[in-house]
């Protein structure tokens, strides 16, 4: 594993370490740099003398003699010969196109250009980077170093659904798994992490909960939850994994979720642990009772939670609290939520830059007209709604396409990454509903969101409100949503040239196959005179100049 930070020497010891040898350091440098740029010309030197070897050679090897005799059987091919050799190169052209095309649609480059880049830029010089900061950009356009964290850091979903009522009900339904392996197993590792890290020394149902989150099979996580509440009736965490993935619908979860909340306030009062387990337990009921209706209840819930645990931000129970509140129609205190978490400081996600847009086009989005707004210009309050959906779009670019319903939604991952497609889904999913009852609010975001790409600078290597967009969200994204959705990529990605190249090339040699075929004779004649354009009839057939008196024939002759 990668540290985010190492640890820097001190003065002293950099400047020993510095000058301790610094001609052998200067030496190696200079090395290394002279054979890193004499190897650019080593195969120029190689090609230049393979050229002398065969010019000096040129009578010993009887090259002459060899390349008439390679003219003579070349011209005795028949028409068949070039339908079998073109038709063959069709084909073999076709399976790396269907190859290289699918490989591209899975994992989103070239494998040809993979291979390249791995295996043979080493051998031709070039280095790979692997310095330990890089360049971000800041808001004023300016580069600045940074530590080299890492920019695909996966979240947990703060609205991820219940795999027994919900994601297995759709598996149900569907015959489709909504969860991915690797999805499901980062929900393992949080759910040992966090329910087990404050006991320093587990107790045999902990223990048991612990190999149960890892069982891959849902029916033995279930019976593994059982044999823990055999051993210890008040396993808070063996109810937990119940109503999670046996519980068949959110009412039956809820009644789960109260049994492990009575038997985690009990540990909590008696050892003053398992903080972690006794604020998720909260958190899941009140977002089964804004699942059952009783919204108000749920938000008073979550604020209750975000007042006893003040420290426990990382767990976004905010964006609970605004997908709660957007429900109630409750807009001013949604925008007093925003304006304590859509700080320069703080992270920003898809939920609080999306609803900081939304309430900002609900105030004008009713009497937007794009033709009326063309000719009399933007008022400060709709140029304010259009920066805030700018905002947006250069944060998440996906969300667009699933509010304006341009994209099918699925069902949200227990994880997403933020700025990512995965995240994207997640937000839609529950806010769509919101934008909806928002009169215009889609229509002003349709007419607006493109204009954002106008004004991130291309290529992104700059940002314009945040750092620049990362590119490696569409691995982490492929990951974590299933395999029968289409995983949005921005930017859009180009067809790489070796695509382009074996389409060209199939093509090609496709039409000249079918040309062959049907036409036997002038492809032959066409053939033989492509190779030989540069050979006098004379040397083609063989004859000398007295039986093809031609002036090319009279000229070679004399020559």
């Amino acid at each position: 594993m990668i540290p985010l930070f190492t640890a820097q020497p001190s003065g002293k010891n950099m400047e020993d370490a510095t000058s301790s040898n610094p001609q052998s350091l200067g030496f190696t440098d200079k090395l290394k740099s002279w054979l890193s740029w004499s190897w650019t010309y080593i195969c120029a030197v190689w090609f230049a003398m393979v050229l002398t070897m065969i010019y000096v050679l040129r009578s010993p090897l009887k090259l002459q003699d060899t390349l008439t005799s390679a003219s003579v059987f070349l011209n005795t091919l028949t028409p068949k010969f070039y339908v079998a050799l073109t038709g063959t190169s069709s084909l073999i052209s076709g399976l790396i196109l269907i190859f290289e095309w699918w490989y591209f649609r899975k994992y989103g480059t070239s494998f040809i250009e993979q291979v390249s880049v791995s295996h043979l830029r080493p051998l031709l010089g070039g280095v790979e980077s692997s310095t330990t900061t890089g360049l971000f950009s800041s808001v004023n356009g300016e580069a600045e170093p940074r530590p080299s964290v890492s920019e695909c850091k996966v979240w947990r979903n703060p609205l991820n659904l219940f795999r027994g009522a919900e994601y297995s009900r759709y598996t149900w339904v569907t015959g489709k798994e909504p969860l991915t392996y690797y999805d499901m197993n980062l929900s393992a590792q949080d759910h040992q992490t966090f329910f087990t890290g404050d006991t320093q020394q587990l107790k045999l149902e902990d223990t048991v909960m612990q190999k149960a989150w890892r069982e891959r099979n849902p029916q033995a996580r279930i019976r593994a939850a059982y044999q823990a509440i055999e051993m210890n009736h008040e396993c808070a965490a063996a109810y937990v994994l119940l109503a999670e993935e046996e519980a068949t619908t959110i009412t039956e979860a809820e009644r789960l979720f109260k049994q492990a909340l009575r038997s985690g306030k009990l540990i909590y009062q008696q050892t003053g642990k398992d903080i972690n387990l006794l604020v998720y337990i909260k958190r899941r009921l009140a977002m089964c009772a804004r699942k059952l209706g009783r919204i108000k209840e749920a938000v008073k819930m979550m604020r209750d939670l975000m007042k006893e645990f003040p420290l426990l931000g990382m767990l976004n129970i905010h964006e609970n609290l605004l997908e709660a509140l957007l429900e109630l129609q409750a807009y001013a205190d949604v925008q007093a939520v925003l304006a304590k978490y859509d700080d320069i400081s703080l992270p920003k996600s898809a939920t609080i830059c999306y609803t900081s847009a939304l309430l900002k086009a609900r105030a004008v989005s009713d009497k937007f007209s794009p033709e009326a707004a063309s000719r009399r210009g933007l008022s400060t309050a709709e140029m304010n709604a259009v920066e805030a959906i700018h905002r947006a779009v250069e944060f998440n670019p996906h969300v667009p396409k699933y509010l304006l319903e341009m994209k099918s939604l699925i069902l949200p991952p227990e994880h997403i990454l933020k700025r990512g497609d995965s995240e994207a889904v997640a937000y839609a999913f529950f806010h769509l509903q919101h934008w909806k009852r928002a009169e215009g609010a889609l229509n002003l975001l349709h007419c607006t969101w493109e204009g954002t790409f106008r004004i991130i600078p291309y290529p992104l290597e700059k940002g314009h409100l945040f750092y620049p967009y990362p590119g490696c969200t569409e691995t982490a994204d492929r990951e974590l949503l299933p395999s029968f959705h289409e995983v949005s990529v921005y930017p859009k990605k180009e067809l790489p040239f070796f695509i382009l190249f074996t389409a060209g090339l199939c093509s090609f040699t496709a039409m000249l196959a079918m040309l062959t075929h049907q036409f036997p004779e002038l492809m032959g004649v066409f053939a033989k005179a492509v190779i030989f354009h540069r050979t006098p009839p004379c040397q083609r057939s063989g004859l000398g100049e007295q039986e093809l008196p031609s002036r090319e024939c009279r000229g070679s002759a004399l020559g």
